[in-house]
């Protein structure tokens, strides 16, 4: 079990760069969002209640939510950022630059939701802001592995086809390069189990 928890270890640290500006990006996006729906701006706060108006009536998650059923919540949120969230991130990550641009949005939207349907700051009181924030961690982290895991990929993949001239028929994807996104997935698949619990389950969700 040491050998092989070794094993993801090394796989995060030879990926650490990309994971690291991916998370970066998340955090910078995140805190122009919160300063953006903190200040007033009516955009920030429009595309808020658009944005939550719409997850409340149409996202699984939510709904059953609402109804009590925060475990099948979390699993359902679980599923959507893991299937619908982090792979296409990861596939995305190819492109070397593509991800920096959708993580950007992604990390504005959460800071946009730090006020709440009154656009009231949600972080005024410690257990709010401490719930808010928490969630945003414990999202950021795995998002930035597998994203982060993707670009580093993106990055070997250029290096190591460049020389060839760019045939199609003489592309490779280097196996190195996968076998560390696999292993990285293996800490990102956990990592969003917990935080889609956290976040549904949590008594701290006022």
């Amino acid at each position: 079990m040491r050998k092989f928890w070794d094993l993801i270890v090394a796989a995060v640290m030879r990926c650490r760069i990309p994971i690291l500006t991916i998370f970066i990006t998340y955090c910078v996006s995140c805190f122009i969002g919160i300063v953006m729906a903190h200040s007033g701006n009516n955009f920030a706060l429009s595309q808020r209640d658009k944005l939550v108006g719409v997850a409340v009536k149409t996202d699984n998650a939510s709904i059953n939510y609402q109804k009590g059923n925060n475990f099948k919540a979390a699993l359902i949120d679980f599923s959507e950022n893991l299937f619908l969230g982090a792979v296409p991130k990861t596939f995305s990550g190819f492109s070397i630059f593509i991800p920096y641009v959708t993580v950007s949005m992604q990390g504005w939207v959460g800071g946009i939701v730090s006020v709440d349907g009154k656009h009231q700051s949600r972080l005024t009181e410690f257990k709010s802001a401490f719930y808010y924030f928490l969630v945003l961690f414990l999202q950021f982290i795995p998002y930035s592995l597998a994203t982060g895991a993707g670009v580093k990929c993106g990055i070997d993949f250029y290096h190591h086809n460049h020389t060839k001239g760019w045939l199609i028929w003489k592309y490779r994807i280097q196996k190195s390069s996968l076998r560390d996104l696999g292993l990285i997935y293996l800490l990102v698949i956990p990592l969003f189990f917990i935080a889609s619990c956290y976040e549904f389950i949590s008594t701290w969700n006022v």
